[in-house]
């Protein structure tokens, strides 16, 4: 499947919500959709899922629409869905946890091998079957398992330091809820999940709302 590198990242971050309906529209039986129809269900334009499904290539016929499944599967190439990921959590706390316990991620195709934490009262024991190790193993598990994604969910002072071991080790993914901004090279994808800064905006719309 062609890329074209000068893709909006508008267009890439709304690739996973046509997975996500279309994987659920497989799973009720539906076989094709057109583009009316999904953009009915999406919310987005049939003109816009036209023109993002383009930037691809062609998946639809002119008076058929998509096969839903075959479009499904497409997207979860396009998307990286179509291979498994390493994955260690840097942080056993509230977040962590619920990051390690989330089932949605092996189905996905992102394992998580391990926990990581400074706490000694934590190393040890498991959250959803995964152990927590000591935070001093982390690079050497990384190496010994070429992890390749790791998620940051520790107290912001801590995350560039975690960051730096991981990126030294290899790791060409960081999945980032520390509430800071890490440096990171140039070859090395960071996604940041920036809990407050998404209350803030829910504040600022629903103050806008008010306003109307």
């Amino acid at each position: 499947m062609q890329r074209n590198s000068n893709i909006s990242m508008a267009v890439i971050r709304r690739l996973p919500k046509y997975f996500r309906y279309l994987s659920d529209l497989s799973e009720k039986g539906v076989n094709r959709i057109s583009s009316k129809e999904l953009s009915q269900i999406t919310g987005f334009t049939a003109s816009q899922i036209r023109q993002d499904l383009n930037n691809f290539g062609g998946f639809g016929q002119q008076g058929y629409g998509y096969n839903v499944s075959g479009l499904r599967d497409a997207i979860a190439s396009i998307i990286g869905l179509d291979k498994r990921y390493r994955v260690v959590i840097a942080g056993a706390g509230n977040m962590g946890s619920a990051i390690a316990n989330y089932t949605g991620f092996h189905s996905s195709g992102f394992e998580v091998l391990a926990l990581f934490d400074t706490q000694e009262e934590l190393v040890g024991k498991e959250v959803g079957g995964k152990p927590i190790r000591d935070i001093r193993e982390l690079g050497t598990f990384i190496d010994d398992h070429r992890v390749e994604i790791i998620v940051i969910s520790t107290p912001k002072h801590a995350a560039q330091g975690i960051a730096d071991i991981a990126v030294s080790r290899g790791v060409k993914g960081i999945w980032n809820y520390a509430p800071v901004d890490i440096r990171v090279p140039e070859d090395v994808v960071v996604e940041n999940v920036h809990l407050n800064e998404s209350l803030f905006t829910l504040s600022y719309l629903m103050k806008e709302k008010e306003n109307i």
